[in-house]
């Protein structure tokens, strides 16, 4: 298959839209650790500083996620670039990486749902009882 600029250039929303989505997550985390934060000043708890340790895995996750989806998206640009110039080996190559960098993106994205389901399985355990 011959890659020409429209391939590359089919990243670039996919890639907009997953970063609006992990922004949206970070900007939940951080809201949920501003108000444990507040909550583990007033009472100490040992429960919430569990918590907060929980999020900052999942933050850190979180970060690596973008971390790899602007990766994968300069990859795309300069994909082009080479395209453009009409270096297809190297073109071929960096949108290679490219695509892998997004599939560990969507693969830390799985990763975080997970822990973030266990964490609300847990909570709904908890006022269960």
């Amino acid at each position: 298959m011959e890659l020409n600029l429209g391939i590359p250039a089919l990243l670039f929303p996919a890639i907009s839209l997953t970063m609006l989505a992990y922004n949206a997550r970070y900007l939940a985390i951080a809201a949920l650790i501003r108000q444990l934060h507040q909550k583990f000043e007033e009472t100490a708890s040992k429960s919430v500083g569990l918590q907060v340790r929980k999020l900052r895995r999942r933050l850190t996750i979180i970060k690596n996620m973008q971390a790899t989806a602007i990766f994968s998206f300069l990859l795309a640009v300069i994909t082009m670039s080479l395209i453009y110039i009409r270096l297809t080996f190297w073109a071929n190559l960096v949108f290679g990486i490219s695509l892998l960098a997004l599939m560990i993106s969507l693969i830390l994205s799985f990763i975080e749902v997970q822990l973030s389901t266990k964490a609300l399985e847990i909570q709904l355990k908890n006022m269960e009882n």
